[in-house]
């Protein structure tokens, strides 16, 4: 399991990708390589590992999101998450609200 650190990580377990670190612009762009290689069939984003999370991480997880093929279960709630789902009109599986 990936510690809690600054530097965003992500690996497979199971049916779920994990997440830890700071999902922010400036390491989330190193973060896509790796993370497209292991989506292909997730489930889950466990981002309770997360410390925080800006537009570019939020971008990042609806990208993988959808790559996965929708309907994913997110756990845990990093700081800004909450926020940028409701100002960007997100549902709960990051994929963008029908209303």
């Amino acid at each position: 399991m990936p510690r809690s650190t600054d530097h965003p990580t992500v690996v497979r377990e199971g049916d779920a990708l994990v997440f830890a670190g700071a999902l922010l612009r400036d390491g989330v762009s190193a973060l896509w390589p790796a993370a497209l290689r292991v989506v292909g069939g997730a489930r889950r984003f466990d981002l309770g590992a997360v410390t925080r999370i800006d537009s570019a991480g939020l971008a990042l997880l609806s990208a993988l999101s959808a790559q996965a093929g929708g309907d994913v279960l997110v756990v845990g709630e990093p700081a800004g998450l909450l926020e940028l789902r409701a100002a960007y009109r997100m549902q709960m599986d990051l994929d963008f609200s029908r209303t």
